[in-house]
């Protein structure tokens, strides 16, 4: 590496921007993500961060740069939009000791902004030191996708109960309580929206002294395969497969079906060869559910209908099975949407 990967704390510090227009203006809307004191130094500031001043989410430094005023900025970026005046500038920040970044400029620049991925307090930074800065952004775009937007409210959960957690559940057990929080029911609940119920899991485990043994959390993930075209996945669909133990499938959904993990126990579940025939099927489910390994049901244009996806759900709720709706690739997957009377757990589209 060329460059090292770190992030600066920025409470209760200065980060200065130089310049007043468009460029200066992107600078700004990303240092306005963190907590920091966003100082504008230029003479003159165009609309979009005179109104950042007026609004008080930033100051306006019309005066002189000096390396007096520069000096203990947690960062300097210089952003004219003049090249002759950004090496001025970068001169001056660096007789004041400041880290710098001169917009593209890299060989003047002390650091580089990152694409990052916020879902604060998580946040991901992705650099390619300056080489591939499209790369950089498809890689933003794909983390976009596979994180969601909601995952920073767990990660903040966990944070405000660190203290709680140590009091209650001993040194030996923390990490599995943990990786139990993070990678089994409670993060299943909080990506589907149902932070409620994460919270109540989360709790009585705490109580506990320990994460349960096995989750106690009972539930399917009802995916709609569409055509069985790949890509036209959504995300939230692919992330239900390939965290499966158990996949209940029917005709139409093969393609899809190889999206999962080659660990994960496939079930047939329309009437070809080597299905298993209904009455076996229902309770299999049923049993699988309960035992707390992860079970999804795809289901697919080609061969489901509104009544048999909506009898298996019936049956399921009637044994206290949740149930989650995962928006998959086609309007396949609306059909249990009537079942008014089922524990439905409707996840958002990725």
């Amino acid at each position: 590496m060329k460059a090292f990967p770190m992030f600066i704390k920025t409470t209760n510090r200065r980060v200065i921007v130089v310049g007043g227009g468009e460029q200066a203006a992107q600078k700004a809307r990303l240092v306005l993500k963190s907590d920091a004191t966003l100082i504008l130094a230029s003479p003159v500031l165009e609309d979009e961060l005179a109104d950042l001043v007026a609004s008080g989410r930033a100051t306006h430094h019309a005066g002189p740069v000096t390396p007096a005023f520069l000096h203990g900025a947690a960062m300097v970026f210089i952003a004219t939009g003049c090249v002759g005046a950004d090496h001025a500038y970068h001169g001056l920040a660096k007789a004041a000791g400041a880290l710098v970044n001169v917009v593209d400029q890299p060989a003047l620049c002390d650091m580089t902004t990152p694409s990052i991925v916020d879902r604060d307090p998580v946040i991901v930074a992705i650099g390619t030191e300056g080489t591939a800065p499209v790369l950089a952004r498809q890689i933003k775009t794909q983390l976009e996708q596979a994180l969601p937007q909601n995952l920073g409210g767990l990660a903040a959960l966990a944070g405000r109960l660190r203290a709680r957690v140590a009091a209650r559940v001993h040194h030996t057990k923390r990490r599995a309580f943990w990786r139990w929080v993070f990678t089994d029911s409670p993060r299943r609940l909080w990506e589907a929206q149902d932070e409620d119920t994460a919270m109540t899991e989360i709790d009585s485990a705490i109580d506990a002294g320990a994460a349960p043994e096995h989750s106690t959390a009972t539930s399917v993930a009802f995916v709609g395969a569409g055509s069985g075209a790949v890509d036209l996945m959504t995300l939230r669909g692919l992330q239900r497969l390939q965290e499966a133990d158990v996949i209940y499938f029917d005709a139409g959904s093969e393609a899809v079906l190889e999206l999962a993990r080659r660990d994960a126990e496939r079930v047939q579940t329309d009437q070809r060869a080597g299905a298993w025939p209904l009455n076996r099927q229902l309770p299999a489910l049923v049993a699988d559910a309960r035992s707390g390994v992860r079970v999804v049901r795809l289901f697919s244009d080609a061969s489901a209908t509104a009544k048999a996806i909506r009898q298996e759900a019936e049956t399921l709720a009637r044994a206290g099975v949740r149930i989650e709706q995962v928006p998959g690739a086609s309007a396949a997957d609306s059909v249990i949407t009537p079942a008014r009377d089922l524990p439905l757990q409707r996840a958002k589209s990725a």
